[in-house]
């Protein structure tokens, strides 16, 4: 027994360093075979997408300024609060817009009468010139009575010219009757009330003063959350004036900005990911790239580089690519601008193209919030100038 035990001892320390052996080699299969893995997957997938963390959240901000100037009396919004479009976000004293409104009036009221005037005096005028030719009429009828007679020596030779000197101021006067009737029409030529040109000028001076009392209320053009509200009741404002912005929640893009060293493969419509520093992981946004811009950050700077003026050091250069994001998602996730993003692009279908080829057909923004409605200052006019024309 003692023998056989003396036999066993010296095997034990070969079957470990066989097990330590195994286990090596398959630890060093087992890290081959994953390296491989990457490696595929690396040269099938990853390859093929071009990722970048120097890209933030854009949007539209609406600048909102006056149409007209004035004293703010009212503003009705602050930051951050949630405005629809043609919510009135600030109001202006109307006090002088409404003294300009009635004096308009008063102007279209007075050009309507003294319009109608010069259409009145049109028919007088008529009227004039057949008195006239009615004069002239006995005027020569006297005048070829008297002539037998004076041939005859039957009346003196002074009521004989007398007789023609009154048909020769009969023609004057009906000359002056003819001349004022053109005159008169020159103004009015046959055209109705409502067309005259004078009246037409009161008219739109009315609808000016109209819009301006209008615009007095500076409305939204658009839905969205008000930011940078500079505007204090009591300033005095000019349409130059920046008053606030609005900025739309809901039409957000993303501005990622590749190395140039990234851009061979990057085409329009190939998918994107965006993950927001604010959300995390958690939240994955799906877009896709719609358009490469045409020059770089440094290209369209306030001062851009002059590399051959002086010492010269190349800096891969970045170019902006926008990624339009899915709606739904920035409704549910919301996102806000200049937000810090990290941008995904899969590459891998190239059949894009790199700059725009169609022309839009459609605004790519548009708002009717700021247009008015002309019916009620034209059903005014109309009011004023059947109510004035007599």
């Amino acid at each position: 027994m003692k023998a056989n035990a003396e036999i066993q001892q010296p095997q034990q320390p070969a079957n470990n360093k066989k097990k330590r052996k195994n286990a090596l080699i398959f630890l060093a299969v087992l890290f081959i075979l994953i390296g491989v893995a990457w490696l595929l997957y690396w040269f099938m997938v990853l390859r093929h997408y071009q990722e970048t963390d120097d890209a933030y959240v854009a949007g539209n901000q609406t600048q909102v300024m006056a149409q007209v100037s004035g004293s703010v009396n009212k503003v009705w919004f602050d930051n951050t609060d949630y405005v629809k479009k043609g919510d009135v976000l600030v109001t202006l004293d109307k006090t002088d817009a409404e003294q300009a409104f009635e004096k308009a009036q008063t102007a279209l009221a007075t050009s309507v009468r003294q319009t109608h005037q010069l259409m009145i005096n049109s028919k007088q005028y008529q009227a004039t010139i057949d008195l006239q030719k009615t004069a002239l009429e006995q005027a020569q009828a006297d005048l070829k009575r008297r002539e037998p007679l004076g041939a005859a020596n039957l009346i003196g030779r002074e009521d004989l010219q007398h007789a023609r000197d009154a048909v020769a101021t009969a023609k004057a006067q009906l000359d002056v009757a003819i001349q004022q009737y053109n005159a008169n029409q020159a103004m009015i030529l046959n055209t109705p009330l409502e067309n005259q040109p004078a009246v037409k000028q009161r008219a739109a001076e009315l609808r000016d003063a109209w819009l301006a009392l209008q615009r007095t209320e500076v409305v939204s053009p658009i839905d969205g959350f008000v930011s940078r509200r500079s505007v204090q009741v009591g300033s005095q404002i000019s349409p130059t004036t920046p008053l606030l912005a609005v900025v739309a929640a809901n039409n957000l893009w993303v501005d990622a900005n590749f190395k140039e060293t990234q851009l061979a493969n990057i085409r329009i419509g190939q998918p994107a990911t965006v993950t927001s520093d604010v959300y995390g992981d958690k939240v994955v946004y799906h877009g896709r790239v719609v358009g490469l811009d045409m020059g770089t950050g440094s290209a369209f700077s306030l001062l851009p580089a002059q590399n051959a003026t002086g010492n010269w050091i190349k800096v891969v250069q970045r170019l902006p690519v926008r990624i339009a994001l899915a709606p739904q998602e920035v409704t549910q996730h919301p996102l806000r601008i200049g937000l810090s993003t990290l941008v995904s692009v899969d590459t891998d279908n190239t059949d894009g193209s790199t700059l725009a080829t169609h022309v839009r057909s459609t605004p790519a923004y548009e708002s009717n919030a700021l247009a008015l409605d002309l019916a009620p200052v034209n059903q005014l006019i109309a009011d004023i100038i059947r109510a004035n024309a007599g």
